[in-house]
């Protein structure tokens, strides 16, 4: 069939599978012409896999130190004439030009906050691998079953008080005042349930009990501070808080009796599914991806990660801030970047969005995570969409 993207408020309903593969392809091969660390993980598990900092965790391990990896991935294969998901496309992909290149990469599609998942992701780390030297764990999801049975969900908002700032409607791009009000103390509980370190240190105990943690290992997962004009709905806001209890999570992991050393890394604003939705973040992303061009000094996820594992994780020494986080946004807050950044933000409006922000660079980010847009793929073509992951069917 001829596949179109179709979008409904912050996501894309339809993915395109040769487009998605394509651009799997490119993230590859960035890695590979990059210079590697001369150390780094050889196998590797990366929970949230299928898209985004945890696709680009993926290919970065996998292409820099030829690391075996196992992907933890919640998807839909296509039925009808429904297309799969763009993170199912991806992870075909990326199972099959790995195997292309001699480097062994299975995936576990389900919910990862389940331990039916967390048990079978131990069968198979003891089957093939033994054990794992390295857990990304990279989830951003809306709501979370807890093990035993309770259903929490995330919200965006901020905390103590209403916040009104500029923000941009993407369907008619246009910039107006938006109030964002803040979270119930329930709410705050729940966000901190679905997106703090809960999960991730039941993970790691799972695994360290299960005997497949190499010892030494390494694992790390991902956070955002950002600039003050976004503190209010995500450093101080109800997410915020279920970063701050990611990063006290790190420190709990490291300071266990499991020899594992646990790390935040502090990345930086890019498109994602889940920044889409959140309010002020996109125009401030639109701003910054203009100023960050401009100085030459614009990451994509990909590029992000693989400055990660071959500059910051696992270069000769853990390089992080004096809190101990690793700070992947040292692009984005170099002053003279915030300061032009600040500067657009005071004066833009829906008259000078074309002058004073990368509109088309946002927009163009957003389709190429559901696989449009990526140069040489023709997508006046009929293509099958009944693409199958090698390791899942």
């Amino acid at each position: 069939m001829i596949v179109k993207p179709k979008v409904r408020g912050f996501i894309c309903t339809t993915a395109h599978a040769e487009g998605c593969s394509a651009e799997v392809k490119a993230q590859i091969e960035y890695v590979k012409s990059q210079k590697h660390a001369e150390n780094g993980p050889k196998k590797v598990l990366v929970i949230g896999a299928s898209m985004g900092y945890g696709l680009a965790s993926r290919i970065s391990a996998a292409y820099s130190f030829g690391a075996s990896t196992i992907g933890v991935i919640f998807d839909k294969q296509a039925s009808g004439a429904r297309t799969a998901t763009s993170g199912w496309y991806n992870t075909a992909a990326f199972e099959k030009y790995a195997a292309q290149d001699g480097l062994y990469a299975k995936s576990i599609n389900g919910d990862a906050y389940s331990r039916e998942i967390k048990d079978k992701t131990i069968e198979l780390i003891k089957a093939d691998l033994g054990k794992v030297d390295c857990v990304v764990y990279s989830l951003a999801a809306p709501r979370r079953t807890t093990e035993d049975g309770v259903m929490y969900t995330s919200v965006l908002k901020t905390v103590g008080s209403p916040y009104t700032n500029k923000t941009i409607n993407l369907k008619d791009n246009t910039v107006g005042d938006i109030t964002v009000e803040p979270a119930s103390a329930e709410e705050i509980e729940a966000t901190v349930k679905v997106m703090g370190g809960e999960d991730w240190k039941l993970w790691i105990d799972a695994l360290k009990a299960a005997d497949v943690l190499e010892d030494n290992a390494v694992t790390v997962a991902y956070s955002y501070i950002g600039p003050q004009i976004t503190h209010p709905m995500y450093a101080d806001g109800s997410i915020g808080k279920a970063k701050d209890n990611l990063f006290e999570t790190a420190k709990e992991i490291t300071a266990g009796q499991n020899g594992v050393k646990a790390y935040i890394s502090v990345n930086k604003a890019l498109v994602t599914q889940s920044s889409a939705a959140i309010p002020i973040v996109p125009l401030y992303i639109s701003i910054l991806y203009k100023v960050m061009k401009e100085h030459n000094v614009h990451e994509g996820c990909i590029e992000q990660m693989c400055r990660l594992f071959n500059e910051k994780l696992y270069s000769a020494e853990v390089q992080t801030d004096a809190e101990g986080r690793i700070r992947m946004d040292d692009l984005e807050m170099k002053p003279e970047i915030q300061a032009e950044v600040d500067t657009l933000w005071k004066e833009i409006s829906s008259d000078n969005l074309d002058t004073h922000a990368d509109l088309k660079g946002y927009h163009d980010d957003f389709y190429k995570l559901f696989g449009f847009g990526i140069d040489g793929v023709d997508y006046e073509a009929d293509i099958d969409q009944n693409v199958q992951i090698p390791s899942i069917t």
